[in-house]
């Protein structure tokens, strides 16, 4: 049987709480801690027919491993998704939207990804196994709630699976600040991959090689890179600017 997940922080408590409840096995709150966000936070338990258990801070960091718990924390089993890539492509077809993460080893960085897929509609987000920071309570917590609605899928072979995602006329995306084309005139539609790679490094050889486009971000300032969950953000937005323009 699998260990269940911890997760901590208010955010993501919250979002468990709103969307998969039953999957909530056991909910911790610091017994210090009774202001007005904690009194909501028990009463949307309470409605859900959970029961917290009031335990020490010390308890609290033993489960998380970090002081930024915010005093709750649960543990939860996995969250009913689609990890499927064919059965994806098979779902939502034209309207298909995937983010891929060549190389990003920073949990923060992931769950800011993570948030910026779900606001933007990403189906999935896909990732190397060898290369990537797993999720984690971290993750999660940076997520705000958007790990237990993005399926997040790792792969052995990224360059492997975007080839079966372009044999399924998914169109692969990748962005180098030397590509020739920009994000704004380069022309694109979906069903459709982002392929980002981490700060700095930027996609491995073998993934660029593998992308149907290449295109660059516009940089108006005086910085070099970006952030890649603010690059996602940039993207994913105007790939939904563009599909809100097409439907107007």
């Amino acid at each position: 049987m699998k260990k269940p997940a911890v997760i901590y922080g208010f955010h993501a408590i919250k979002s468990r709480l709103k969307h998969f409840p039953q999957t909530l096995e056991d909910v911790y709150i610091d017994q210090e801690r009774n202001d007005q966000r904690m009194q909501e936070i028990k009463a949307l338990l309470e409605e859900k027919g959970l029961n917290a258990k009031r335990v020490d801070g010390q308890r609290l960091q033993g489960l998380t491993g970090t002081r930024r718990h915010q005093g709750i924390v649960a543990l939860a089993s996995a969250v009913p998704m689609i990890h499927d890539l064919d059965h994806l492509v098979e779902t939502y077809q034209q309207s298909l939207l995937l983010l891929v993460l060549d190389g990003i080893q920073d949990p923060h960085n992931l769950g800011a990804c993570l948030r910026v897929a779900d606001a933007m509609g990403v189906h999935a987000i896909i990732a190397p196994k060898d290369r990537s920071v797993a999720l984690s309570p971290t993750v999660a917590k940076v997520a705000s709630g958007a790990m237990d609605v993005i399926p997040y899928i790792p792969v052995t072979n990224l360059a492997r699976t975007l080839r079966d995602l372009k044999d399924q006329n998914i169109w692969i995306i990748g962005t180098d600040d030397q590509a020739k084309e920009d994000l704004f005139s380069a022309e694109f539609s979906q069903p459709l991959a982002w392929v980002l790679g981490a700060e700095g490094e930027g996609l491995r050889r073998l993934t660029r090689e593998t992308c149907d486009q290449l295109v660059r971000i516009p940089m108006f300032g005086s910085v070099e890179s970006l952030n890649v969950s603010v690059a996602a953000g940039i993207c994913l937005y105007e790939t939904k600017r563009r599909e809100n323009t097409a439907l107007a």
